[in-house]
């Protein structure tokens, strides 16, 4: 058995929480044809390894375990996008502050309650904590800290700060730690370039249209 404790690491875990770096692994929500991270059970076993909520031992042990039971490795990977996406949609709602729909905090509640249901109180040294009483090889297992971690984030004092990308085409989720919460993009680096250089690709349009309309009056 080990700790509830959830590890951020990976490299798009920076600023955000793990149950929303979760749903950005379907990116680009805004487009046409977003771009899928999640393809099969072994896509999420290796995401869930590269931000440690499987060690190596136990994301082997479930590779391993899910060639034998490939059927129930399938209805678990549709339930772990199923409840991806509710958990993108729910947290949207709640940046637009508009009502999530009922079926989809219907998910993070069955989903909810089979993690809680995994769980026991035992003593450490240094007091008490919450451990899986669960085997290590369930194959639904990585998905226990997820859904977790969207009921800690729902009910905490951070909730208002989760933030949406000011990038329609990305839609990334993540939180705002800036101190005046003003943060507009996932990635100032990324979207917030692209956007600057809109900006400024538009401004020198404008000029030279105006100098252009100018210069046919004279």
């Amino acid at each position: 058995m080990e700790h509830l404790t959830i590890h951020h690491s990976d490299s798009e875990m920076v600023d955000t929480h793990l149950c929303l770096g979760f749903a950005n692994t379907l990116s680009w929500r805004g487009r046409q044809q977003p771009k899928e991270h999640l393809k099969s059970y072994g896509d999420l076993v290796t995401w869930s390894r590269n931000v440690n909520i499987l060690t190596r031992k136990q994301a082997e042990q479930l590779l391993e375990k899910s060639k034998r039971h490939h059927l129930e490795a399938e209805r678990i990977f549709n339930r772990a996008i199923n409840l991806r996406d509710a958990i993108y949609r729910v947290f949207s709602a709640i940046y637009r502050h508009s009502t999530p729909h009922s079926g989809d905090l219907a998910t993070l509640n069955r989903d909810f309650s089979d993690a809680m249901a995994k769980m026991q109180i035992t003593q450490s040294t240094h007091g008490y904590v919450m451990t899986y009483k669960t085997e290590e090889k369930a194959l639904d297992r990585m998905l226990w800290p997820i859904i977790h971690s969207a009921a800690d984030l729902l009910t905490s004092d951070s909730m208002d700060r989760v933030r949406r990308c000011a990038d329609e085409q990305c839609g990334w989720l993540f939180l705002d730690m800036s101190r005046n919460r003003s943060r507009r993009w996932c990635d100032m680096k990324d979207c917030g370039n692209r956007a600057k250089a809109r900006r400024h690709y538009q401004r020198k349009r404008k000029d030279s249209e105006v100098n252009s309309n100018k210069a046919t009056t004279k």
